[in-house]
């Protein structure tokens, strides 16, 4: 943010930068924290913390965003660890076509499925599959080698496998 004449003023390539991002970064958020208001508190403080440090942000900002937003997310864990769990009430307004209700309970069960996982699990699930990040950039928003990376996203498919009801793979030892 710039200061002129006592008010602030965003840098246009920021405005450009949440425009085009904003979607993506808010279902990232969501898929990290399985609640939209969450997501939405989330992003709207990542967008915040990258309109203040833009200077350095500017150069890779979905970078930068990305590595605010899993900050935040692991803040937010650690906070609700130690506070009372609140619970998750889910309404339909209305009855969807069956075609709908079935990808709403798929929907369901996989943000289900990934609220199960480790947070580090979570994360990474989230980036590869969810973001479409390759493996490199997902080391480098979670600051971990990509070694790491692939052995937290091996575990966590199959434990997603495990929870979804899906054949595990079978691992085969040469004798």
């Amino acid at each position: 943010m710039r200061l002129h004449g006592g008010s602030r003023e965003l840098d246009p390539a920021f405005e450009d930068f949440v425009r085009s991002r904003s979607a993506s970064l808010l279902r990232t958020a969501f898929l990290l924290v399985g609640d939209r208001g969450h997501a939405e508190d989330l992003l709207q403080t990542t967008l915040l913390r990258v309109a203040w440090r833009w200077s350095a942000a500017s150069e890779q900002p979905e970078a930068y965003a990305r590595r605010v937003l899993v900050n935040l997310t692991r803040d937010r864990w650690r906070l609700l660890g130690r506070r009372v769990r609140e619970r998750n009430q889910t309404e339909l307004p209305h009855l969807p076509s069956p075609d709908a209700s079935q990808r709403i309970a798929d929907r369901e069960a996989l943000v289900q499925a990934l609220r199960q996982l480790p947070t580090r699990q979570r994360e990474v699930i989230v980036f590869r599959f969810f973001a479409d990040l390759t493996i490199t950039d997902t080391a480098r928003a979670l600051g971990c080698n990509e070694g790491t990376v692939k052995s937290y996203t091996s575990r966590a498919l199959n434990r997603l496998r495990e929870l979804l009801g899906e054949p595990q793979e079978i691992e085969v030892q040469n004798s």
